[in-house]
């Protein structure tokens, strides 16, 4: 049994002040909880992307059609809104457990020893992308699918899963300044990777939205280009990651790097080999919907990746404040 601390008047004052203080006056979390809370985050920001996109590819974008309710007069889904209407309002049910996720990485951060501001207000930052997001995944619900407000809705989801990954990654590190591991010319050629990724990624977005996965079982606009044309630009972008992957994993075996970024360039150029496939396939395949979930869960891995490679060119080490002392010397000596 786990003992439960005893709350007195003020405690009680002090919860309705700042009940995160209050949580970290009475726990202190081991290390690898606030890392396990940061990742829980982050893996719950990808499911989150990969249910959307379920949403999506089963046609079952309107099957709730109001917001936030789920029907005029229901909060929640009906049987007569049959299997699609439960797709739907089950993706909007995980929003809530990804404010969950999202919450116990606050709090789990406030409850740390010492208090890592950068932690918590990282946190806080998911929380309010979320809402952003939830806000925006009801007006695209509003305005009947229209295919830039999905767009928008991905792309914001591409936000929050950035800021899980920075979550993460400062979670396993301390709050020193950050040293480079790598030369300026290095760093360059990695933030332009990280730019071309973006940017695929946000090509990505106009080629589902011209594309036949409309979100509904009904004709919804679409944006107006060549789905073709577009797609093919979508594979030479992804070319041109891989290249810049590529030549960053030979630069930084030339250099002599450090373990760190090399093994996360290489995975990420083993992730972008599987996706390429991947998207060659589903394209000659005429897009069979397994297989565009299974693309869209690629490109949300591949997003961490290119930002972890990003990460993985300086360290930040504890702070001294932060480090244990050397134990007191003991001395034999005549006493006053």
């Amino acid at each position: 049994m786990v003992d439960v601390p005893k709350l007195n008047r003020a405690d009680a004052r002090a919860a309705l002040r700042n009940p995160l203080a209050l949580i970290a006056d009475h726990w202190t979390p081991d290390p690898r909880t606030v890392r396990r809370a940061a990742l829980a985050a982050l893996v719950m920001s990808v499911v989150i992307v990969v249910t959307g996109g379920a949403v999506r590819l089963t046609g079952s974008g309107l099957g709730c059609p109001t917001w936030p309710t789920c029907t005029d007069d229901s909060l929640t889904t009906t049987r007569a809104m049959g299997f699609h209407g439960v797709v739907e309002f089950g993706n909007r049910m995980l929003t809530y457990v990804l404010c969950a996720a999202v919450g116990w990485a606050i709090v789990a951060a406030r409850a740390q020893k010492p208090w890592r501001r950068t932690l918590t207000r990282l946190g806080w930052a998911q929380f309010w992308v979320v809402m952003g997001n939830a806000v925006l995944g009801g007006v695209v619900v509003l305005v009947g699918l229209n295919p830039y407000t999905v767009a928008a809705h991905f792309l914001l989801s591409s936000a929050l899963i950035a800021v899980a990954t920075l979550t993460w990654q400062r979670a396993r590190e301390g709050d020193g300044a950050p040293r480079p591991l790598v030369g300026a010319a290095v760093r360059q050629l990695v933030w332009v990777l990280v730019a071309a990724s973006a940017l695929l990624i946000a090509v990505g977005t106009v080629v589902t939205g011209a594309g036949p996965h409309a979100g509904d079982s009904s004709e919804v606009e679409r944006i107006p280009i060549d789905w073709e044309t577009v797609a093919k630009l979508h594979a030479v972008l992804a070319w041109i990651v891989v290249t810049l992957t590529f030549a960053l994993w030979f630069v930084l075996k030339a250099v002599d790097a450090p373990k760190e970024p090399a093994a996360r360039t290489r995975e990420l150029f083993v992730i972008l080999l599987c996706q390429g496939a991947l998207g060659y396939v589903q394209y000659f395949t005429h897009l069979p919907e397994a297989l565009v979930a299974a693309h869209m869960t690629g490109a949300a891995v591949m997003w961490i990746w290119v930002l972890r490679v990003l990460l993985s060119l300086r360290e930040r080490p504890a702070l001294a404040a932060d480090l244990p002392g050397p134990a007191a010397e003991v001395t034999v000596g005549s006493r006053a």
